[in-house]
This record gives structure tokens, C-alpha cells and sequence, in this order.
């Protein structure tokens, strides 16, 4: 009998996508709750779909006992239109999203983080992922676990120019990629979707980080 409930916030991004299509096929969830600017479409008896507004998390109840919480929040701060605005969805929303989940109950929550994560970076992006992992990290969670996956590659809805040129030019270097260079290798987004659920479903406690050669590794798992 199908035992699990799962809550995941993104689900219409490159990674949530894939993470929303894997559980809602998974028959140990019960129950996908997914929290929605607007309704997707998407059809299944298992879903239930919770349209909000995030910058309000902390008003959205839901009563019931939620498993796993897989959230994939996040932009880029070309499409934000400036670093706060990047900084409120990157840090903000995550982390309000991490206190609800641990006011439902929740044992297990992992997060869609990135590869040079630093607190301490020089560099915006990264240090914005590194504050929001430090911030999630002191929620007392039975498990988190942080995902650093290199450039994502997969069907976006959206074009990124730059993000295409660097996928190309990763998959011609990728034979010379190995060792302690297999990190930088592009990342397939059902890989990191896969590598996401089976992680949940091992529940091994503590606080885990998983990079991106690991991910793939985990991800092809059979």
C-alpha cells in the first residue's frame, strides 16, 4: 500500500518537472501536494495542486503529515529583473518553504542547490545559495539533503542562450572530464530529479551534500 505523502515546490521548472512526473508514477506515494502559482493542467489522482502565493508561505495550511518535501524554487536574476528579486525566490522562498515543511511534520526535506554554493562567495549567485543551505541547514530535520548539480541540462521551457552555449561546449570536453574535473559535467535534470526521490526513500538522518558526479551516479542507479 502506497504510504508516502510528498510536497514540492517548482514543480513547473526544469527540475520540478521531472521530480512531479517521478513521484506522481512512484507507488509508494499516496498522496503529491504541489504548491502553484497558477494551475497546471496536469491530471492525477494522486496530485493535489495548492495555488498560493509565495511570498506568503506562512499563511498556506495543509492538514496533514507530509513525508518528504522536495523543493526546486528558483530563478535566474536576468528573469528576476534584479538581485533582490533573485535573492527573495533563491533565499527567502526556500527557506519559509523549509518552516512549513517542518511545521507539517515533515522528516525529510531536500532542496535544489548549486554547484560553488558558498556563503562566503564573491560571486552573488553562489552566495546566495550558500546563505539559503546555511539557513535551511538550522532547521532540526531528521534528513536534508542539498543537491549541487553542475549546468542543467534537459527541456526547458525557456531559452537561455548562454546557458546552451555552455552545454556545448561541457558535452565537447566531457570525455577529458574525469576524476575531480566529473563534477563540472553538464547534469541531466531527471538525473537530478532521480537522485532526489531514491535519496528521500533511503532516509538516511544527518545533513547530506550530494555534488553533481554523485548526482549522475545516484540518478543512473538501476
Amino acid at each position: 500500500m502506497p504510504s508516502r505523502n510528498a510536497l514540492i515546490a517548482g514543480s513547473s521548472g526544469l527540475v520540478g518537472t521531472e521530480i512531479l512526473n517521478i513521484i506522481l508514477n512512484d507507488p509508494d506515494y499516496a498522496e503529491v501536494n504541489s504548491l502553484v502559482r497558477k494551475v497546471s493542467g496536469l491530471r492525477s489522482d494522486k496530485l493535489k495542486e495548492h495555488v498560493i502565493d509565495f511570498g506568503n508561505l506562512n499563511e498556506f495550511k495543509l492538514d496533514k503529515h507530509i513525508d518528504d518535501v522536495f523543493c526546486s524554487l528558483g530563478t535566474t536574476i536576468k528573469k528576476a529583473g534584479s538581485q533582490e528579486e533573485f535573492y527573495r525566490v533563491d533565499f527567502t522562498y526556500v527557506v519559509e518553504l523549509a518552516r512549513l515543511a517542518k511545521s507539517l511534520g515533515t522528516q525529510r526535506f531536500l532542496v535544489v542547490s548549486a554547484l560553488g554554493a558558498n556563503p562566503k562567495s564573491s560571486i552573488f549567485y553562489n552566495r546566495v545559495k550558500g546563505e539559503m543551505e546555511e539557513a535551511v541547514k538550522q532547521i532540526p530535520f531528521k534528513s536534508i539533503y542539498i543537491f549541487h548539480p553542475s549546468v542543467l541540462s534537459g527541456n526547458r521551457k525557456e531559452v537561455r542562450r548562454g546557458e546552451k552555449a555552455a552545454i556545448y561546449l561541457l558535452n565537447i570536453f566531457k570525455p577529458l572530464m574525469i576524476g575531480p574535473l566529473s563534477k563540472y559535467r553538464t547534469t541531466e535534470a531527471r538525473d537530478v530529479a532521480l537522485a532526489m526521490v531514491r535519496a528521500a526513500k533511503q532516509g538516511r538522518p544527518g545533513i547530506h551534500a550530494f555534488e553533481s558526479d554523485y548526482i549522475n551516479q545516484l540518478g543512473n542507479e538501476k
